[in-house]
Parts: structure tokens; sequence; C-alpha cells
């Protein structure tokens, strides 16, 4: 039988997802807007950037963005046209490949994340307390955490049958 939410669960599952929606859309139009770029794009980007030799093997980068492999092969194969990243043989498996920031796409996440910071501080940051945002903080890494340990759980079971 289904146990339906109570009026503040749907309350709360609504915010969550309206506030999800207009964040990507208010994140997404600036970065589009001023440096050309996609959320897509900046996410990337950013974990390329953000790693030892700017590459990430494509198994690694789907699994840091929680994507998956088609959407991740089709957001490559676009970035990879624009210059923005190339794609190298793994050279231990031939059948992998590792995704590496091209000088053009260091530009571009060099130029659009102090922009895009800066729209993240005053849409969500600047309006919350300390404590709101600790809060925040928790109740996404726990959330995090239970779908983390979800998925694993239900990989485990696709597994085993």
């Amino acid at each position: 039988m289904t146990t339906w939410l109570t009026a503040e669960e749907q309350r709360a599952w609504r915010g969550l997802m309206q506030l999800t929606s207009q964040l990507q859309t208010a994140l997404g139009r600036q970065l589009q807007d001023e440096h050309g770029i996609s959320v897509a794009d900046y996410e990337v980007l950013g974990r390329l950037s953000g790693t030892s030799g700017e590459a990430l093997r494509a198994r690694e980068l789907g699994a840091s963005l929680g994507w998956e492999q088609s959407r991740l092969s089709h957001q490559l194969s676009r970035m990879q046209r624009r210059g923005l990243v190339e794609r190298e043989e793994c050279e231990t498996d031939r059948r992998g490949a590792t995704f590496r920031l091209t000088p053009e796409g260091r530009t571009a996440i060099e130029g659009a994340a102090p922009g895009h910071v800066e729209a993240v501080r005053r849409l969500v940051f600047d309006v919350l307390s300390p404590d709101q945002v600790t809060q925040m903080a928790s109740l996404t890494g726990h959330l995090l955490d239970h779908l983390e340990g979800s998925g694993r759980r239900a990989g485990e079971a696709t597994a085993s049958r």
C-alpha cells in the first residue's frame, strides 16, 4: 500500500523541485549569456580542472558527475567539437578513454568561474544564515549518502541475480 506524502512533505518536495529547476535555469542563463557555455559544460570543465593533469578517465568523470554513460558521451562529443576537451586513448585499457582539458577549456573555466561563483553566492548563500548553510550542507550530504548507498545496494541486487 502506498504511503502518500503528508502536506508538509509535499510542500518540502515541491519546493525542492522548484528550487532546483529555478537555480538550474538562472545559473544556465548566466553561464550562457556571459561565457557561451552550459551548466553541463561548466560541470565537466570544473571536474577536469580540479584534477591532477587536468584529465580523467571517462568512467571516473561520469561517476564524479553522477551521469549516465550516454549523457556523458554526448556531452563530451559536443565539447570535443568545440575544442574544450580532447580525447586520448587509455594506454592501459584499449576500451577506455581519457578526456583532457584543452587550453580553450582552461580559458573557458577560468573565465566563467568568478561570475558563476558570484551568481551562486547571490542566489543562494547571501540569503542564508551561517546556521542555514550548515543545515543545508548536512541535509544534502545525508540525502546524497543515502542515494549513493541505495544505488550500490540496487546494483548489488541486480548483479547477484
